[in-house]
């Protein structure tokens, strides 16, 4: 029996040595399987962080075309106001001129009335003067005879 057992022994510790062998082995596996997931997560974080990087540099990169859109519009219509109001200023000075001259014609227009009406009155009285001297001229003809 001591053989049996010294067989089995012998058995028994092959048996563990092979399952200290086959666990050594996984631990192993697992071991590396564990150093290539960590190593995974790393460069996945790496790549996460790059990405956030990207995304926050796009979206700065996006506020300042915006912005130079904005205010390149501000300008633009900045500009479009200033020429609106300097057409307005031009038109209103035109206006200003325009009211000048209809102001300045009305007075010629009276001055010219008053004149006709002056020459009408002159017209008038040197026809009253003509009809009384060919009436003076009538009288003493009539008279003389």
């Amino acid at each position: 029996m001591s053989a049996d057992r010294a067989g089995g022994g012998d058995s028994l510790s092959a048996q563990v040595e092979e399952a200290e062998r086959r666990l050594r082995a996984v631990a192993d596996v697992a071991s590396e399987a564990e150093r290539r997931t960590a190593a995974e997560i790393k460069a996945l974080e790496a790549d996460l962080e790059q990405e956030r990087a990207r995304t926050a540099q796009a979206r700065e990169e996006a506020r300042a075309v915006n912005a130079e859109e904005l205010q390149r519009e501000r300008e633009a219509k900045e500009r479009a106001i200033a020429a609106a109001e300097e057409r307005l200023s031009e038109i209103e000075a035109q206006a200003e001129a325009a009211e000048k001259r209809v102001e300045a014609a009305e007075r010629r227009a009276t001055e010219a009335e008053l004149a006709v009406s002056d020459e009408r009155v002159r017209a008038r009285e040197g026809a009253a003067a003509w009809l009384r001297q060919q009436l003076e001229s009538i009288r003493r003809e009539a008279e003389g005879r």
